[in-house]
């Protein structure tokens, strides 16, 4: 007798546990089902694979780009060489290198990029805010990973630009052989 009460409690129990996990289980499916329909969105003008294949490749291809300070002042000198300074109009506006050409990275578009660059081919010269230390306000610091040479890099090849180059060292701006303008100059 003992044998079969311990036999039913044991039937019960594994009834029990089971009919737990089946409950689990029912509701697992609809959590998965909601994945699944949020990354089914379709956008056919977002291509987030496509853009880290690009930037893969903008990345290898930026190895060999990155430049001294000396060698983007001489580059700059030379005739049809563009400087281009992504960041937004107010901080262009306090603070650049004399001679650069702003389009803020929001902006760029392929008319806006048509239109500001028109040939592909011309050598284009790129810096930013963490490039320069010693004038916070003109040129704030971002994150290294979110550094807007990297945007900017990237969004120029994937236009397909390839003749870019990237100003490589952090310089202060009170000791750099850049020259400046805007209304932060002194």
């Amino acid at each position: 007798m003992k044998r079969l009460v311990l036999l039913a409690l044991a039937i019960l129990a594994a009834a029990s546990i089971a009919c737990a996990q089946t409950r689990a289980q029912a509701t697992q499916p609809r959590a998965d089902t909601a994945r699944s329909a949020k990354a089914g969105i379709n956008n056919p003008a977002i291509d987030m694979k496509g853009y880290l294949l690009v930037a893969a490749e903008a990345a290898r291809h930026r190895e060999s780009r990155r430049v001294t300070e000396d060698e983007f002042i001489q580059m700059s000198r030379d005739f049809g060489t563009i400087i281009y300074d992504a960041r937004s109009q107010e901080k262009y506006n306090e603070l650049h290198i004399r001679g650069a050409i702003n389009l803020s990275f929001p902006d760029i578009t392929v008319d806006s990029l048509k239109e500001t660059f028109p040939d592909k081919n011309a050598r284009i010269l790129i810096y930013c805010n963490n490039n320069f230390v010693g004038e916070q306000r003109a040129f704030p610091t971002k994150a290294m990973t979110a550094s807007l040479n990297l945007s900017t890099y990237i969004a120029l090849y994937s236009y397909g630009y390839r003749n870019i180059y990237e100003l490589g060292p952090l310089l202060d701006v009170k000791t750099s052989k850049l020259d400046f303008e805007g209304t932060l100059k002194q």
